[in-house]
């Protein structure tokens, strides 16, 4: 699949509908409270289109968007946040999602920016860490991490990200936000 990584325009309106279904459709199985409805997804999206934000996307040869990412400025622009990152679900492990993070980095470096950081919620046990009392030998915990069910942690570790901490209960009793970042300046 050839592809081409460009910024997000709020002037072509179907790539920004495109890529609000792209957030309902890819967050639906292990996270759908994160963006439940067409009018979250596109505020979403909406949010991102701002100047001062980051919004890539991934377009096929016919001009779908078949990806997206995000990326918004911490600490005075040293730090970003990758949010969000969303492949089409059939296009998924074709290196896609490699590209747009790829991407961002080199638009975060381009910024003045040192470090990219994520959060990766565990909502539904994909990892040892949910339901596991972290307020005791958290760090042993994190060093020992288990892929239970598929969790895109370790996508973001084989990319040079590094679990620096994590949220206890973030999302309700048992359900951690796993924090990652990566040096990139």
């Amino acid at each position: 699949m050839n592809l081409r990584i460009a910024d997000l325009s709020p002037d072509d309106q179907t790539a920004v509908y495109q890529a609000a279904e792209l957030l309902v459709a890819g967050f639906r199985e292990h996270w759908p409270e994160s963006w439940p409805d067409m009018d979250s997804a596109l505020e979403e999206v909406h949010m991102l289109l701002d100047p001062a934000h980051i919004c890539r996307a991934a377009f096929d040869e016919s001009g779908a968007v078949v990806g997206w990412i995000g990326g918004l400025p911490e600490y005075d622009g040293n730090v970003w946040e990758l949010h969000p990152m969303v492949v089409r679900p059939d296009l998924q492990r074709r290196g896609i999602g490699r590209a747009l993070v790829a991407d961002l980095e080199a638009r975060v470096l381009e910024r003045g920016g040192l470090t990219l950081q994520l959060g990766t919620d565990d909502v539904d046990g994909m990892t040892t860490l949910a339901d596991a009392d972290l307020y005791t030998d958290l760090w042993d915990k994190i060093q020992n991490i288990r892929n239970l069910k598929g969790h895109p942690y370790e996508f973001y570790q084989k990319l040079g990200y590094t679990i620096i901490g994590v949220m206890p209960d973030a999302n309700g009793r048992g359900k951690p936000d796993i924090y990652m970042a990566k040096r990139i300046g």
